[in-house]
């Protein structure tokens, strides 16, 4: 889209830095390059084929207001810089967005770089087209390369913008691609920063609106930027590689013309060359080389009806073999962005695999459009209205992520989780198709439901089979939640859970329900800290202050429960107390000692959330035992020879904390037994009475038998008081007839 013309003139007067109270920013421009010229009139012709008059004056009107803002300043290419804003408007245009849309798109910057107030906006061009100004300025420019909470809370600002304004999206996502069409002057420390946010961020987001086009193109724009050397290469040998498959792809066009042709369907059939990034990633995900990617080249059959996608497909298949599980039907289950369409693999000519599009116009429409096929096409079909109901429903669980969150970080954590493109599709027991990323267990499936179902899940069945909460979920599964009133979020949950609603909604509960718990072993393992410092007197009130200033946290409870929950490390914040009162924080050692030389923390093993007991070693009282610091699970204590623990400690070692058991621990312990019994009739029995005898509780079973051996492999877990209880249970064990070895069982 080239909109600089040697013969249009600049069209402002004033210049915007002799208006009062404003001066002329700086831009990243070269200034000693040559300003040249730039024309709306491409513009106003597309925008004349559908706006009114009326509406066509308001537009020149903002774009006169944008020229003389912006006038004087220069792109690094030379351009005006009002040449941006006008292309920005032209991709909106070619949604056929509305004026408001329009006015904002050319107005997009005034208020980040200009300095022009809201107020201003509203009274020149109305509060709609203000407040979409007003979203798109609030989206800085996201810095990777920054503090991570500034990167983090940019991102939540442009998400929640497009919350309340989809056309804020489509709006940055236009100015984010012409960006990106521009960046080769560029240094290339910059093309590599920006490419990478687009990956991350503005791709995903594309995809998950149904913006097929700027999906493909913002990816391979990124790619070239991010590698250039492989995308040179690969378009080098794609390019050769073309006019070898010409007479290939020119065969398959002819035969699939005339098969549907004979078959009475009409249809338009053409190829397409899949893009460069599309086959890179196939290159790297399957480890192939070029000439082993052979789909290189797709096929779309664009049909009159949903009945003839089928017939169409059953043509195909006549034609040319289908390859045994490459058919995917999504027009009956439908993309979670709104696409349908039917895919099909067959074996061409030559034995080349061959892929296969079959859609209807108005599916062909949403699949390239996605959500702007609102204003593209507003014929008012289901298919349409549906769509935007699942944008609605998407922007609306940004909302409740934002309120259960606890902090921007988070935020971005749990929304770039949802945006991954992968989908499965899975059955409620009433036959509603709920789409989940891949990998989802039945607890993101609860939680998608609603927050108050997944809190008090206790079970699941999938398709009419008990199944673990760990379960992965596949296509077509039918899945039947169980729930308990009584029951909670577990903190072991956030280690499996999918979907950033999921893992919000586990997070909130664990910060507000179990706040003071968290608050009262935050304030433990700070004074431990504190006093490996050598600091034991009480904080003074101007040490808060600044302490709290310096976090970002409200009070000092809100710091002790963070602590608690293990969002933020005592070692780091007690280091940090220590510069605050004047000591000489560089004259401290590098990693604080986790030796345990002072006062160790002490746990009793009821408390909870705040303080779990490891399931890989099931510690008990009289273990020696050290803690664990997890993110926003708290504390989980192992046993000291746990061999998981001891591995986790070389990856985190300023994580682990010492630890000891209480004093009076009125409560039991699960603990894990092996028996090696003999083969014969009543000894489970004999071995249940003892363990029932023995004072200790069986909470679960099970066996392996090998019958060559005439031998059987018991595994108990069982409840105890504490070691010297286990090793009561276990003489008792070893005495009963038939049982030939019994020992406390690891992993």
């Amino acid at each position: 889209m080239n909109l600089s013309s040697p013969d249009s003139v600049h069209s402002g007067t004033t210049s915007q830095a002799n208006r009062p109270g404003r001066s002329a920013k700086p831009q990243e421009a070269d200034t000693a390059s040559a300003p040249g010229v730039a024309s709306i009139t491409h513009l106003a012709n597309k925008l004349a084929e559908y706006l009114t008059p009326v509406e066509l004056k308001r537009v020149k009107e903002a774009y006169r207001f944008s020229d003389e803002m912006h006038l004087g300043q220069v792109r690094k290419s030379g351009e005006p810089y009002i040449s941006h804003p006008i292309a920005v408007a032209e991709i909106c245009a070619d949604w056929k967005l509305d004026a408001q849309a329009i006015m904002a798109a050319l107005l997009h910057d005034v208020i980040e770089d200009q300095d022009v107030k809201k107020e201003e906006l509203i009274e020149r061009f109305g509060p709609q087209v203000a407040n979409l100004v007003d979203g798109l300025s609030k989206l800085e420019k996201i810095e990777f390369q920054s503090v991570v909470e500034a990167q983090a809370e940019n991102f939540r600002k442009m998400l929640l913008a497009m919350a309340s304004d989809v056309r804020v999206i489509l709006i940055k996502l236009a100015d984010r691609l012409h960006n990106m069409r521009t960046l080769g002057v560029m240094v290339p420390a910059k093309k590599r920063r920006i490419a990478g946010e687009t990956m991350e961020v503005y791709v995903p987001i594309a995809h998950r609106l149904g913006l097929n086009d700027i999906y493909r193109e913002l990816q391979d724009l990124s790619f070239s930027h991010l590698y250039p050397l492989r995308y040179q290469t690969l378009s080098k040998a794609i390019k050769a590689a073309r006019g070898n498959r010409r007479e290939v792809v020119k065969k398959i066009l002819d035969a699939v013309k005339n098969q549907l042709a004979t078959a009475g369907i009409q249809a338009e059939v053409y190829g397409r060359e899949k893009t460069l990034f599309g086959i890179y990633k196939k290159m790297r995900n399957k480890h192939l080389s070029f000439s082993q990617v052979l789909d290189v080249y797709g096929f779309r059959v664009v049909v009159d009806s949903i009945p003839n996608c089928y017939v169409a497909l059953g043509t195909l298949h006549a034609l040319y073999k289908p390859m045994p599980g490459k058919f995917k039907d999504y027009i009956a289950i439908r993309k979670i962005n709104g696409y349908q369409s039917l895919h099909t693999t067959l074996i061409g000519p030559y034995g080349t695999p061959v892929e296969f599009q079959i859609r209807t116009q108005d599916m062909h429409r949403t699949a390239e459009s996605g959500v702007a096929a609102h204003w593209l096409y507003k014929t008012g079909d289901q298919n349409m209205s549906d769509l935007q109901q699942r944008t609605h429903a998407w922007l609306q669980s940004l909302l409740d992520i934002q309120q259960q969150t606890g902090d921007s970080a988070e935020f971005l954590e749990h929304v770039k989780v949802d945006l991954f493109p992968d989908s499965v599709y899975v059955f409620t027991p009433k036959s509603k198709i709920i789409a989940l990323p891949r990998g989802a267990t039945p607890l993101d499936f609860a939680y998608s439901i609603h927050t108050g179902i997944g809190d008090h899940t206790v079970g699941v069945k999938i398709n009419h089979e008990p199944a673990s909460l760990r379960t992965e979920l596949h296509n077509g599964d039918i899945v039947e939640i169980e729930t308990d009133p009584q029951s909670r979020p577990s903190p072991t949950w956030l280690s499996f859970v999918r979907t950033g609603k999921a893992r919000s909604a586990i997070r909130h509960h664990l910060r507000t329900v179990n706040l003071n718990e968290s608050v009262e072993l935050g304030q433990e393992l700070l004074a431990q800290s504190l006093a490996q410092l050598g600091v034991t007197a009480e904080l003074t009130p101007a040490t808060i202050e600044r302490l709290l200033a310096e976090s970002s946290a409200k009070s000092m409870e809100e710091l002790y429960a963070d602590l608690g929950i293990g969002k933020r490390m005592p070692a780091l914040v007690a280091r940090h107390i220590f510069g605050l009162m004047d000591g000489d924080v560089d004259a401290l050692p590098a990693q604080p000692s986790s030796g345990g030389e002072l006062d160790p923390v002490t746990i009793y093993g009821s408390e909870g959330v705040a303080v779990q007991l490891a399931p890989c070693c099931l510690p008990i009282p009289g273990d020696q035992i050290i803690g664990q610091l997890r993110r926003d699970q708290g504390l989980v204590v192992h046993t000291s020879d746990c061999s998981q623990a001891q591995r986790l400690r070389l990856k985190e070692p300023d994580r682990w904390i010492a630890v000891r058991w209480g004093e009076e621990l009125n409560r039991r312990f699960d603990c894990r037994i092996r028996l090696l019994i003999n083969n014969e009739k009543g000894i489970l029995a004999r071995v249940a009475a003892e363990i029932g005898e023995s004072d200790a509780n069986i909470t679960y079973v099970g066996m392996d038998e090998d019958d060559e051996a005439m031998m059987t492999q018991l595994r108990f877990t069982i409840q105890v008081k504490d070691r010297v209880h286990l090793a009561h249970l276990i003489r008792n064990l070893r005495r009963v007839a038939g049982v030939n070895r019994v020992e406390r069982e690891r992993t």
